[in-house]
C-alpha cells in the first residue's frame, strides 16, 4: 500500500468480531441492492502528493464514467491517517461508501469483518474475469482459499532510489546490491558530509514493510503456517535488529528520521538532503516536489547476498491499492460497473501513469507506457522477488503492534540507548502480547 499515509491507525484495535456481527445490509451471498441507481460514493486513498492532486487526477475520470453510464460518483479522498479508522467505523455502523480503496495489506483483515463484497467467479465475470489480473496482485486480495475481498487497482514495489550527484561525489560508481555494500557506501557518503539513507521511523506501515522483507531475507516469518503470531522467533529478531541497526549501529540513517512519519524522508531525498531512499513507486511523488528524473537512479532493494529472487532473496512486499465494494451498497450494479471502468485497460493506463504505479491488469501492464527503466525495476521486482504480507485476519493488528515496536526501537536508537538482540526480543514479545487471543 502507499506509505504516504501517517501512522495513526489506532482503530485497528477495534474488534473484528464486533465488526462482522454489526455490519448491516447485503445478503449472505454478497448481494447489495439497487435502490440508488444514479449515484455512487467513492472513498479514494490519498495516492498523490496531496489530496488536491488526487482530485485533479480522479475527477476527470469520474466525469467520464458519469457521461458513459449516467451514474454520478461522489468522490472523497481520505488521508491515510484516517482511512482505516473510517473503514472500520463504517463496517460497524453499516454506513459506508459504495466503493472504496483499501491498502492491499488490509485485505484479509477487512474480509474478516464480512462487510465487503466477495469477488467470486460470477462477480469477476462482470468485470472481464479474474485472469485479467497478475498473480502477484491477486495474492494480496484476501485470505487464501477464500474469494477475494477486493480487486487490484494499483500495484507498487519498493526500490532503492539514489542521488547520482551525491554518489559521484563520494566516488561510488553503482548502487549497492547488498546491505553490506549499502552500509559501506553510506560511510563514504558521510565522509563527504552528506546524509546516506532516509527512513520513516515513526510510520508504522513503513516499519512493517521493511521488517517483513528483512525477515524474509533471514528465512523467518511473523506468523506460523496456521496463522499464529510468532514475533519472537530468532530469525525475526535478527531481522528487526538489522533494520534498526541501520540507525543504531551502522549510522547510515540519521537519528532525526526516528520521528518521520509523513513522507519527510521523500522530501529530504527530493531536496538533495539524503543520498538514498527506500520507497515504493516514488517517481510521481519526487516529480511533484521538483526532482528531475535524470538526477536519480533506481535499483532493486538490497539483499543479504547474491541477487533478488524468491525465498531469502525477497526484496519487497507486494505493495498496492485494491478496490472494494461494500456489501450493503445501494447501487450494486453501478458499483460493479465502476470497478469494471476503473480496471479497464484505458483507465489503468491513465491512473497508474499519474501515480507512477504499475497496472495490475496484464494487458495494461504490457503497454509501452510502462517500459521505462524505473518501471522495469518495479515490474521485475513484482514478478520475481516480492512477497505478499501475511493474509491473515489479524494483519492490521500486526501492523499496529509490530510497527509500534519498531518505532520505539528507533526512538531508543535516536536517544542513544542501546539496541540489542535482547531489547528487540522484548519489544517484539510485548507486541505479540497485544495480538488477539486465539
Amino acid at each position: 500500500m502507499r506509505s504516504i499515509r501517517a501512522a495513526a491507525v489506532g482503530a485497528v484495535t477495534l474488534s473484528l468480531a464486533l465488526a462482522a456481527s454489526a455490519c448491516g445490509g447485503g445478503s449472505s451471498t454478497g448481494g447489495g441492492s439497487d435502490d440508488s441507481p444514479k449515484t455512487l460514493t467513492y472513498w479514494a486513498s490519498n495516492q498523490g502528493a496531496s489530496i488536491a492532486v488526487d482530485k485533479k487526477v480522479l475527477q476527470p475520470e469520474l466525469d467520464k464514467f458519469e457521461k458513459q453510464t449516467g451514474i454520478k460518483v461522489n468522490l472523497e479522498v481520505v488521508p491515510w491517517s484516517d482511512l482505516l479508522n473510517r473503514i472500520l467505523t463504517a463496517t460497524t455502523s453499516g454506513q459506508g461508501p459504495d466503493v472504496l480503496n483499501i491498502g492491499n495489506t488490509w485485505s484479509a483483515s477487512l474480509q474478516a469483518t464480512g462487510a465487503l463484497l466477495p469477488w467470486d467467479a460470477k462477480n469477476f465475470a462482470k468485470i472481464g474475469g479474474k485472469d485479467r489480473f497478475v498473480d502477484s496482485a491477486l495474492g494480496s486480495t484476501g485470505a487464501q482459499g477464500k474469494d477475494p475481498a477486493a480487486v487490484p487497482l494499483y500495484s507498487m514495489a519498493y526500490a532503492l532510489y539514489y542521488n547520482k550527484a551525491i554518489f559521484a561525489d563520494a566516488g561510488i560508481s553503482k548502487p549497492p546490491a547488498t546491505w553490506d555494500e549499502l552500509v559501506a557506501d553510506g560511510r563514504k557518503i558521510k565522509a563527504r558530509g552528506r546524509s546516506p539513507l532516509g527512513a520513516e521511523g515513526a510510520n508504522l506501515s513503513e516499519n512493517i514493510h521493511h521488517v517483513f522483507v528483512f525477515a524474509k531475507q533471514h528465512g523467518g516469518d511473523f506468523f506460523t503456517a496456521d496463522g499464529k503470531p510468532d514475533f519472537t522467533n530468532p530469525k525475526v529478531v535478527d531481522a528487526v535488529e538489522q533494520y534498526v541497526d541501520l540507525m543504531a549501529k551502522d549510522k547510515v540513517i540519521p537519528t532525526g528520521d526516528a520521528e518521520y512519519a509523513q513522507n519527510q524522508s521523500v522530501s529530504d531525498f527530493a531536496k538533495g538532503k539524503q543520498a538514498m531512499l527506500l520507497w515504493q513507486s516514488a517517481a510521481a511523488n519526487l516529480k511533484s516536489q521538483g526532482m528531475s528524473a535524470s538526477s536519480y537512479g533506481i535499483a532493486p532493494v538490497p539483499v543479504q547476498s547474491g541477487t533478488p529472487g524468491t525465498g531469502t532473496q525477497v526484496n519487497s512486499m507486494v505493495a498496492g491499492i485494491n478496490l472494494a465494494v461494500f456489501k450493503n451498497t445501494h447501487n450494486l450494479d453501478g458499483a460493479t460497473k465502476f470497478v469494471k471502468f476503473m480496471t479497464s485497460d484505458a483507465e489503468q493506463k491513465i491512473l497508474n501513469t499519474a501515480y507512477s504505479s504499475i497496472p495490475p491488469v496484464k494487458t495494461a501492464q504490457s503497454d509501452a507506457a510502462f517500459n521505462s527503466a524505473s518501471d522495469s525495476v518495479l515490474k521485475q521486482t513484482l514478478a520475481t522477488s516480492a512477497a505478499a504480507l501475511p493474509q491473515v485476519a489479524d494483519e492490521s493488528q500486526f501492523e499496529t503492534a509490530v510497527g509500534t515496536a519498531v518505532k520505539d526501537l528507533f526512538a531508543d536508537a535516536a536517544a542513544g540507548r542501546a539496541v540489542t538482540a535482547e531489547s528487540v526480543k522484548a519489544a517484539l514479545e510485548k507486541a505479540q502480547q497485544q495480538m488477539p487471543a486465539k
